[in-house]
């Protein structure tokens, strides 16, 4: 059975028991809390969680989804892929745990014939939560399962939710034995490789607080609407299906896989250490061509990050089979040919996204011959020191900043005699999936690729000294333009700088980068943009504004005192907005993202409804009470571990090494991690003034606000109108809203006064326009201009009105008018001159040629226009001709 067939299956069995068939949503998630749909769930949050209304009541969907926090199972597994499909059910307040149960019986029982998946009644096992006696005794009922195949586990295993309060519920999964030579008997609670679990049916019932963990959690009540959200892997049911070992083997994946073996000469289940190889290189090829047909592009952070990450995961693996040349195009084409059935842009977009692939292998084809050399100079210094072990800080540089994967950085050491220090390595590696899911920021200048920086990044890491100096005397160390190394830039060009130590901030944690210059003997550089392309590197792009700057001369950075002000006041008001948000939302609103410039901050926070004017108010008032109270700021660097059991908050984006900066507002006020610049005490922030408040997805809210000089300007700028107001309508300020609502009162009573009057006035024109009718052919015809007019339809209006005039006759009314400042012609006809052959349309879209632009419409009411009024005289003459040729 086709893994096609199998989604065309299930949805058609849901379809007939009147599920709405919904399509799949992007593999680029909408919640700005993740970077993918990493389950079949994600799309339907806002219905199951209640923030938005479910659109039917029932639903069912094949989504596609990337996860990748097991990516080191992939290829060791028989399930485990990055890129899969998930088969699910919805009911939203319809169906509950009965109807769950009986559809998934009864689908996966079904035989072939009927449109069911053909299971064998005694090979399926069940589990479900360990109190929820309902479902153990529903599927004794629906199905007869005996008490041995209906297993009970606990909250790690068969309880679902979100990580956070609010819907959750026990579960109930199905599972296929696989058979003997799988595994020993007993059942998934003893062996979950012969038993493979294919389907998760969750029971949301149950209303949870004070969540700390996966398990722990309260559940203080039910839900008043109670749903089902199920899912079934779809690759899992094609492998059993197609009487298969593994996921890899199945014929959206296989064909990958053929062409990896055809093109390293390695037979396929020939070696194990092959087989695994050739299977993480079907996965990721597929994924990263899904990735890429759903807008995600390679680049080094958020998803482009974890797009590159499994490109360059299968060049390394064809590598390591024995092919070291390109191999791109082929393992693209076969996956684009094995998905296109399911994702037909795939194939319509394949130029597109074979260009993106080839460009990046290409790259790091290169990558991997300079990390090479890397690699040996580090080998040397090691084995020079009399060290065995390469240090895992190294290794994870190698992986991280130069791309180079660390099973090549093992095979190599291993060929000069020395061990990696793995811990310390896997260490840094679990530190950076954290970093990897957080949403990246957009950079404002383009950077080089990453392999540029080596050189520069090889020397140690930039000595920021911006926190307590505005200027700083340094050295030039390298020069980039258009991407790479250069001796010199001259004036006019514009070029990334990188200097052994600076005073200016690179754009992070949310604060913007600096602005200033770098200056020196002979040579000014008005500064752009400062970012960190790699980690512990930072690079200035720069604008030379005269004399020219070369590689190895001094140079000093100096620092724009007022924007760096406005910068540390816009991220010292971020911490206070965000303590002050939790203290009046709670601890749920937590931060997830923020942007800071002078004068400036956005704070986003998870949130699922708008503030009340009155909240929002609560939380100015106490931002600004903490500025009031001039409260101290403190910053000091600790050990992460420290800093957390501190209570210190880590938050949305932020990068933490061991050690961490941690910045007290008031001591346990406000306390987070940050790496960012700050004044020195509350009071320096001047003042905060929130000036909006929007969503930002289901379950995210934004707030953004003026700060210092900017926030009391906005204040003396609307002082200033309240003053220009009051003494206009000569009230008082407190009178005004009220003086205002009058005026507003009076406004639209004279407004519809005036419409009265110039609806007579046209009807009065009437008369006079008919009488003014003469014949041409067959037609009586009125060709009239008639001055100004607020908009075209007093002038349409004024055109019906003369044609009724005229009678049952054949009769055209072509009239122009002067609508602010551009010629507008109506035409009309009637019956009688239709018959005739009048066409307004027609006449209409002469009439616009004419007046210099376009018109058309309806053989009895048409409108044109242009721009030269000079030509109305000359579009009527056009009329007036061509009735009468």
């Amino acid at each position: 059975m086709q893994t096609a067939d199998i989604s065309r299956r299930y949805l058609d069995f849901f379809a007939a028991r009147d599920h709405t068939v919904v399509p799949s949503a992007s593999l680029v998630s909408d919640d700005p809390t993740l970077l993918f749909t990493v389950a079949g769930m994600v799309p339907f949050v806002p219905y199951l969680t209640g923030v938005v209304p479910a659109p039917y009541p029932r639903a069912v969907d094949v989504q596609k989804c990337i996860r990748t926090n097991d990516i080191e199972e992939v290829g060791k597994t028989p399930r485990h892929g990055t890129f899969f499909q998930m088969l699910g059910n919805w009911s939203f307040g319809d169906y509950f745990k009965e109807g769950a149960i009986e559809y998934a019986w009864e689908f996966l029982t079904k035989p072939e014939a009927e449109g069911g998946l053909g299971f064998a009644e005694r090979d399926l096992w069940v589990t479900v939560y360990e109190t929820d006696d309902e479902a153990a005794g529903l599927w004794k009922k629906i199905a007869g399962l005996p008490d041995e195949r209906i297993q009970r586990m606990g909250k790690e295993d068969n309880y679902w939710s979100t990580g956070h309060p609010g819907p959750a519920g026990p579960c109930s999964e199905i599972y296929v034995d696989r058979g003997a030579q799988y595994g020993p008997d007993g059942g998934p609670i003893v062996d979950d490789t012969r038993y493979t679990e294919i389907w998760n049916l969750v029971f949301m019932q149950d209303l949870i607080t004070n969540v700390t963990g996966k398990t722990q959690f309260d559940i203080v009540g039910e839900l008043p609407q109670k749903n089902i959200d199920t899912g079934m892997g779809l690759e899992r049911v094609a492998f059993l299906k197609q009487g298969l070992e593994n996921m890899y083997e199945t014929d959206q994946v296989r064909p990958v896989l053929d062409v990896a073996s055809a093109l390293s000469g390695r037979r396929y289940g020939a070696d194990h250490d092959d087989d695994v190889r050739m299977r993480i290189i079907a996965d990721h090829v597929r994924s990263s061509l899904m990735l890429m047909s759903d807008g995600v592009r390679p680049s080094n952070e958020g998803r482009g990050y974890i797009l590159r990450r499994l490109m360059r995961r299968s060049i390394r693996s064809m590598r390591l089979l024995g092919f070291e040349g390109p191999s791109f195009a082929e393992l693209f084409a076969a996956s684009r040919d094995a998905m296109k059935a399911g994702y037909p842009e795939v194939e319509t977009d394949f130029s597109r996204l074979s260009q993106i692939a080839l460009a990046e292998e290409e790259t790091f084809l290169n990558t991997l011959s300079a990390g090479t050399s890397i690699l040996d100079l580090a080998v040397s210094k090691t084995k020079a020191a009399g060290t065995p072990q390469l240090a895992g800080d190294t290794a994870f540089l190698l992986h991280d900043t130069y791309g180079f994967p660390i099973d090549l950085t093992l095979e190599m050491a291993e060929e000069a005699g020395l061990e990696v220090d793995r811990p310390a390595f896997d260490a840094l590696m679990a530190d950076q999936r954290a970093r990897a899911k957080a949403d990246a920021k957009s950079k404002k200048q383009t950077l080089a690729d990453v392999t540029a920086y080596s050189p520069f990044r090889s020397l140690g890491e930039t000595v920021f000294t911006g926190y307590t100096d505005l200027a700083t005397d340094s050295t030039v160390l390298g020069i980039l333009v258009d991407g790479h190394p250069v001796t010199a830039a001259v004036a006019g060009q514009t070029a990334e700088v990188i200097l052994a130590a600076t005073s200016l901030y690179a754009e992070s944690g949310g604060q913007m980068p600096d602005k200033g210059r770098i200056v020196g003997d002979g040579y000014v550089l008005d500064v752009l943009d400062v970012q960190k392309p790699v980690p512990g590197l930072i690079s200035h792009t720069v604008q030379v504004a005269s004399g020219e700057v070369g590689v190895g001369v001094a140079a000093r950075s100096e620092v724009d005192a007022a924007y760096r002000r406005g910068a540390t006041q816009a991220h010292s008001g971020t911490h206070l907005v965000h303590a002050a948000l939790r203290q009046v939302l709670g601890p749920d609103a937590h931060q997830a993202g923020s942007l800071n410039r002078a004068g400036y901050l956005r704070l986003d926070f998870g949130w699922n409804k708008a503030l009340s004017t009155e909240t929002k108010t609560e939380i100015e008032e106490i931002a600004n009470t903490a500025i009031r109270d001039n409260l101290e700021v403190v910053t000091r660097e600790m050990p992460l571990d420290e800093a957390k059991a501190l209570g210190a908050m880590a938050l949305f984006g932020e990068k933490y090494g061991d050690v961490v900066r941690v910045v007290d507002i008031g001591g346990p006020w406000s306390r987070e991690l940050c790496a960012g610049t700050h004044v020195a005490t509350s009071a320096e922030v001047g003042m905060i003034n929130l000036i909006g408040e929007s969503s930002v997805g289901a379950t995210s809210r934004r707030v953004e606000s003026l700060v210092g000089m900017e926030a009391f300007r906005q204040f003396a700028a609307e002082r200033a109108l309240v003053n220009e107001l009051t003494a206009n309508l000569k009230t008082r300020p407190e009178q005004l809203v009220d003086r205002v609502g009058e005026l507003v009162t009076s406004l639209k009573a004279a407004e519809k006064k005036i419409q009265a009057f110039e609806q007579k006035a046209l009807a009065e024109r009437v008369p006079t326009l008919a009488d003014r009718a003469g014949r041409i052919g067959s037609n009586l015809l009125v060709a009239e201009h008639v001055g100004a007019l607020a908009s075209a339809d007093e002038l349409r209006t004024l055109a019906n009105q003369v044609r009724t005039r005229l009678g049952d006759v054949a009769s055209v009314v072509a009239l122009t008018a002067d609508v602010g400042g551009r010629p507008v012609a109506i035409v009309a006809t009637s019956p009688a001159a239709r018959e005739a052959g009048a066409n307004a349309g027609a006449l209409a879209k002469r009439m616009a040629q004419v007046l210099g632009g376009g018109g058309g419409g309806k053989p009895d009411l048409a409108q044109g226009g242009g721009s030269d009024l000079g030509a109305i005289p000359t579009a009527l003459d056009a009329v007036r001709a061509e009735l009468g040729a």
